[in-house]
């Protein structure tokens, strides 16, 4: 049997509390009371205020239930705790456990940011959030966006979970996972990651980020695997692929350059590169890779059908097309003979440089302790080779194939006739000979690209 008794109060005030807890204090112009099925409820209209502690609620109705000291927050809902403000059309609140929530859009301000969702939990003695479904971030410097979050209003940390994206000013990740803090800035991503700089157009995929904007340091690993499109001022476009790992990028005022450590795989402008240790500079238009002294193996690059090695390998690059190539100590260049199943032009020197003009080979200079084998030809007909040593050489290049060798400073040769050659071509290599037969293809890092593209 239900029992109706109704109170009309103008600035009524009720006052109330369960199991223990602070008290409740409810006000507002008028008041119900009654009770259904033995369940004792209370209908506030006009000017709701409710206040527990330093939560304060403000709307236009509630209905509280006594037992459960429970309340439908209905119009207008506003919730205040210090610098919390939560904000919702319709709401609830559940007084023993101070917990304020709404399932039809919420929005919650604490001094610099700005969280909302369509579903949103806020725990008062906590001081914690959880968000869920359509959750945006926003603190005047990053936007965040996620299927749920967790906010911790002390620590001013947020945890995303579920197509998380975040952006500032030149950059984006997304991730499936990322904790992020808002005072320092600082972002640890997890699965599925992409990083996109839109200052150098640069793309940076993997499964774990660490993120210090104010140090201008990230490192990420899991799989890493960079890509960088330019565009030349011909309209030719350049792409950079770069795998490794681990990579870590550093920026300041003047540079932004990335390290690759360990299984460095690299493409670009028709070379690829194999090495355990690179430096990459955007700005200086500079690649350079290096063997570590506890390191045998040098880095390996390769060039159309050139083989290059040596302790260091810079990569200039001018106006985005490849200018020069500096290998230093120990060099060693190798060239294929076209139709011939082991005949290799080779060349060695304390350092080689490579020229380029529109990213074509011109011209190679050797310095130091010269020794080369040249294969000859006349009218395309082979004739033998020539072994040499010089202190300097100079090595021209036409339509991919070296088409004069000039020697400088002490220069030595002798000529080999076809007859004793052929047949005989592996006994014609100089010391530093060694194939790498490991040369990544190109295909291997658009498939690369590709995967990732398709598994984010």
């Amino acid at each position: 049997m239900n029992k109706l008794a109704v109170l009309f109060l103008l600035c009524s005030t009720l006052l109330f509390a369960q199991n223990g807890n602070m008290p409740v204090v409810v006000i507002g112009d008028s008041l119900i009371g009654q009770e259904i099925d033995g369940v004792k409820m209370r209908l506030v209209y006009g000017h709701v205020v409710i206040t527990q502690g330093d939560v304060k609620i403000i709307c236009d109705k509630a209905i509280q239930n006594i037992d459960k000291n429970e309340a439908e927050l209905i119009g207008n809902v506003v919730v205040t705790q210090d610098t919390i403000t939560i904000r919702t059309e319709n709401g609830f609140y559940q007084g023993n456990d101070r917990i304020a929530y709404s399932n039809v859009g919420i929005t919650l301000e604490d001094t610099h940011i700005i969280l909302k969702a369509k579903n949103g939990y806020y725990f008062f003695n906590e001081k914690r959030a959880f968000f869920y479904e359509n959750v945006n971030l926003f603190d005047k410097i990053n936007n965040l966006f996620s299927n749920k979050l967790t906010y911790f209003h002390t620590e001013n940390k947020a945890v995303a979970v579920g197509k998380v994206a975040i952006s500032d000013t030149s950059s984006s990740i997304f991730s499936d996972s990322l904790i992020h803090f808002r005072n320092t800035k600082i972002s640890y991503a997890y699965n599925n990651i992409t990083i996109k700089n839109r200052s150098n157009n640069v793309t940076i995929f993997g499964e774990y980020l660490e993120n210090f904007p104010d140090s201008g340091y990230s490192k990420v690993i899991g799989d890493p695997f960079l890509v960088q499109i330019d565009t030349a001022d011909d309209g030719k476009i350049d792409t950079l692929y770069l795998s490794a790992l681990s990579l870590e990028t550093f920026q300041d005022s003047v540079e932004t350059y990335l390290k690759a450590i360990d299984s460095v795989k690299i493409f670009r402008q028709g070379f690829i590169s194999k090495n355990d240790y690179t430096l990459y500079y955007k700005n200086a238009e500079k690649l350079l890779t290096y063997k570590k002294e506890d390191v045998k193996q040098q880095p390996i690059m390769w060039y159309d059908n050139s083989q290059l090695t040596g302790d260091t390998i810079f990569v200039y690059s001018k106006d985005k097309k490849l200018d020069y190539v500096d290998i230093i100590n120990d060099g060693f260049m190798i060239s294929k003979v076209d139709s011939f199943d082991f005949r290799y032009n080779q060349i060695s020197g304390k350092n080689i440089k490579m020229f380029f003009n529109d990213s074509s080979l011109t011209h190679t200079n050797v310095e130091g302790n010269v020794l080369s084998i040249y294969y000859t030809f006349e009218e395309e007909k082979p004739k033998g080779l020539i072994k040499s040593s010089s202190e300097k050489a100079k090595m021209i290049f036409a339509n991919k194939k070296i088409s004069d060798v000039r020697l400088y400073v002490s220069a030595i040769s002798e000529y080999h006739p076809e007859k004793l050659v052929t047949g005989k071509e592996k006994d014609f290599t100089l010391p530093l000979f060694q194939l790498h037969t490991d040369k990544p293809e190109k295909s291997f890092f658009i498939n690369k690209y590709i995967s990732k593209i398709q598994k984010k």
